[in-house]
């Protein structure tokens, strides 16, 4: 889909979410967006396509072994993500999600701890993560795995905000390098 078309959509996911929810629309408000770009139309504002950049570095593991990957988010000066778990029903809390691959597989993530902020738009403060958090994800080796490099794919889904308002999810596509020895 052209980014023409893409944002045009992501606007009216937008709008759409915010009339269906009963809230202004200076409430945060999440929408269902699954790709790395923008999401917006004309008159709705929002944010730079690279607040959010999750970069993994890679891994060794034994055959039959375990390591821990580690999936680090930087938060663009001035935004923030929504933690895991998330604070309130209506947000998206960060979540990645790894595809086994070629003898190897990913457990239950760790999270890093969050901080408790107040915002503008939302009475309640709520957990948020802000300009670095690192989520731990323990991966293990099947005995009988192939030495090699390999990749395991990995879905990152956040909300960024700003101190005014939250924009609809993005799910980053990113992957694990990891070589079994």
């Amino acid at each position: 889909m052209n980014r023409t078309i893409h944002l045009i959509l992501g606007g009216l996911l937008l709008l759409g979410c915010a009339a269906c929810a009963g809230r202004d629309s200076k409430a945060p408000v999440a929408a269902n967006n699954t790709s790395n770009q923008d999401a917006g139309a004309a008159g709705v504002k929002t944010p730079p396509a690279d607040i959010v950049r999750a970069d993994v570095s890679g891994v060794e593991i034994a055959a039959g072994g375990a390591a821990e990957a580690l999936v680090r988010l930087t938060i663009a000066d001035g935004y923030h993500i929504s933690a895991n778990p998330a604070t309130l029903s209506y947000q998206i809390a960060t979540q990645i999600k790894v595809e086994p691959g070629a003898g190897i597989t990913a457990s239950d993530p760790v999270y890093p701890p969050s901080i408790t902020k107040k915002f503008s738009f939302e009475p309640q403060p709520f957990a948020v993560y802000e300009r670095e958090a690192v989520i731990k994800l323990p991966l293990r080796a099947e005995t009988g795995a192939a030495p090699g490099p390999r990749s395991l794919g990995a879905k990152l889904r956040v909300q960024a905000c700003d101190d005014q308002a939250c924009y609809p999810p993005r799910t980053l596509n990113t992957s694990i390098p990891v070589t079994v020895k």
